[in-house]
């Protein structure tokens, strides 16, 4: 029997995102930094003044194997919240992946990596070790809030969260949206007749 973050997984994020109106998307700027790449886990949060990354490494070192590490490090953009070392630290304690409302360095380390890192981008600049911050707390990344033990799932379009107070019935919506969506594309792209009759239906319900 696959678990709640197997079957999340399969999902897309647009089909997670309808289930959920639209309303728990992060900003479109947080992207994986490499292509086909996708993330689920439960979110173990961190929150950062900007510049610092001590409280990233102290959340490496608290979360549980199969954690997605979210760290909210303000959308600052100069100095990275971690590099290829941090990022393999990460990998080798058990995240499942990275979502920072930040940036990184070492990109080209990172990549290869095989490892899902989402961010807003890549500076050179490091973060210094204030200790400024706090873990496993109630934090807003890419202007979403996000608790700790939420599911994070993350694809080429972007990362959602999903509520863990609901997540059994947004991931039956999430399934029955994709249903409908594999099912619309076996009717309508299937020859030019099919899909200008559906054309015809959407446009004058206009």
């Amino acid at each position: 029997m696959k678990s709640l973050i197997e079957e999340f997984k399969e999902l897309p994020t647009t089909c997670i995102s309808d289930a959920l109106n639209g309303l728990t998307n992060m900003d479109p700027a947080i992207k994986p930094v490499k292509a086909n790449v996708k993330v689920a886990g439960r979110a173990y949060t961190v929150k950062v003044r900007a510049g610092d990354n001590y409280m990233v490494l102290k959340g490496i070192s608290e979360l549980s194997p199969g954690d997605v590490l979210v760290i909210d490090a303000k959308g600052y953009l100069h100095n990275a919240s971690c590099g290829d070392f941090v990022g393999e630290l990460a990998k080798v304690m058990g995240a499942a992946g990275i979502v920072i409302d930040g940036v990184v360095r070492d990109l080209a380390g990172i990549k290869k990596l095989e490892f899902p890192v989402f961010c807003r981008g890549n500076t050179v600049a490091a973060s210094d070790k204030a200790g400024t911050g706090e873990t496993g707390v109630a934090i807003s990344c890419g202007g979403t809030p996000v608790k700790p033990g939420d599911m994070i799932v993350g694809d080429e379009d972007g990362v959602v969260v999903i509520p863990r107070e609901t997540e059994n019935e947004v991931l039956q919506k999430a399934k029955e949206k994709l249903a409908k969506d594999i099912e619309r594309e076996k009717k309508v792209l299937v020859s030019r007749e099919a899909a200008a009759e559906y054309l015809r239906e959407v446009l004058n319900k206009g």
